[in-house]
């Protein structure tokens, strides 16, 4: 089942799934001590960090989205939250910006969005900055947010 499901596509989400599954057997074949503590802290460590993603990306074109209005929804602290991430490897702050850079590229590769300008996508993608996004999405993508509109349109033009 875990194999078909096209879900799990990425190897983050291989990861995550292999270690959930890892720390409910542990669980589940009667470990104890500091492992059954372990395994336990993990598996709702790994299940908040997915909820708090997932409220995340439910929530990306809010621009006063901060860890602290987060962990506030979640009710951890905003510590917490960033302690969350770092075991991820990564940060809230970068998480968040790739996320949004990705839904600002979607957006201008679709043509359905073609009608829009560049900056009316950034700030629906949640950037309040033009510059600011301008600047990461040429340092992550290679190209600016113009030249991604302009191979989009070309490619549909013809």
């Amino acid at each position: 089942m875990l194999e078909e499901d096209l879900g799990l596509a990425t190897p983050e989400l291989r990861h995550l799934v292999v270690g959930h599954v890892y720390y409910l057997a542990a669980v589940a074949l009667g470990a104890s001590g500091d492992v059954a503590r372990v395994a336990e802290s993990r598996g709702v460590r790994a299940a908040r960090l997915r909820a708090i993603k997932t409220d995340v990306l439910q929530a990306l074109g809010d621009h006063g989205l901060t860890v602290t209005a987060i962990a506030a929804r979640h009710h951890v602290s905003p510590r917490y939250v960033q302690v969350l991430f770092e075991s991820d490897g990564t940060t809230f702050s970068r998480f968040l910006l790739l996320q949004r850079l990705a839904v600002a590229r979607r957006m201008l590769c679709d043509p359905r969005f073609a009608g829009r300008t560049v900056s009316a996508i950034a700030f629906e993608a949640g950037f309040g900055d033009l510059s600011h996004f301008n600047r990461d999405f040429r340092r992550h993508y290679g190209e600016s947010p113009s030249d991604v509109r302009a191979a989009t349109l070309r490619r549909n033009a013809s």
